[in-house]
């Protein structure tokens, strides 16, 4: 095990990328935890409110991602300096994304509908950051042979290539689709060449006149929707937990 770790992890230089994965993976569940622990009154956990002022986990985690940033980009990829900076970094960047609604809102949306952004953001996030740990490049480098990518032109002609397939896919609606693809060009191509989604700039643009494609693009949405958005809401409420129904946001 030890010799797996460190032919796969310690001497590439990943190790400290391992660790802020890990501890953001650790931290938002850990949060996640706490949160519906004071939510359910349970526990000896209770919301900072030094003043009256809700202090939200976000603000501690901003200052912990700065820190332990600076201090990794500092640090390099090798030694104790670089893991513990990572760590840091993980844990911040775990209770920020942690929020993310709340921060996108500018509302205290965290048990309400919107409030399932913020799983969304972090599983997406952990997603992208387990992709990067297991090897993969962004926009496809990895997949250049060393003697191809001692040629420049080749290099960026491969990155413009799968960069255009993600932009389509952006275009056409499909963000985690097109976030996935940066690191695996293959998922960009597959939400490139398939219908966009309605409301998307591609559908309103290019299906205006299109009524047929409206349609279909309307109808598969639907499908999709009505067949994945019950396991997601799901998954989301195992992970983060069942918002409340009909509770406005407040401000703040």
């Amino acid at each position: 095990m030890g010799h797996w770790l460190d032919r796969n992890f310690v001497e590439p230089g990943k190790l400290p990328l391992l660790l802020a994965l890990l501890a953001f993976v650790v931290t938002f569940l850990v949060t996640r935890t706490i949160t519906r622990l004071i939510r359910a009154g349970r526990g000896p956990f209770r919301n900072l409110t030094p003043g009256g002022v809700h202090v939200h986990h976000c603000v501690p985690g901003i200052v912990l991602a700065v820190v332990g940033g600076f201090g990794a980009v500092g640090s390099g990829k090798h030694g104790i300096a670089a893991g513990i900076c990572a760590v840091v970094f993980g844990i911040g960047t775990g209770l920020v994304l942690d929020e993310f609604a709340l921060i996108l809102h500018l509302a205290d949306v965290y048990w309400s509908e919107q409030g399932r952004q913020s799983v969304e953001v972090v599983v997406l996030t952990a997603a992208l950051g387990a992709l990067v740990v297991a090897g993969a490049v962004p926009i496809g480098v990895d997949q250049v042979s060393q003697g191809e990518a001692a040629g420049r032109a080749t290099a960026i002609g491969t990155i413009l290539f799968d960069l255009c397939f993600v932009v389509v896919c952006l275009a056409k609606g499909k963000i985690r689709l097109g976030l996935i693809g940066v690191l695996v060009p293959f998922v960009a191509l597959v939400g490139a060449v398939r219908l966009a989604r309605p409301g998307s700039p591609w559908a309103r643009r290019r299906y205006a006149d299109r009524p047929r494609r409206r349609a279909r693009a309307l109808l598969r949405a639907y499908r999709a929707d009505r067949t994945w958005r019950r396991w997601v809401r799901r998954f989301q409420d195992l992970v983060g937990g069942t918002p409340d129904e009909d509770v406005p946001p407040t401000g703040g």
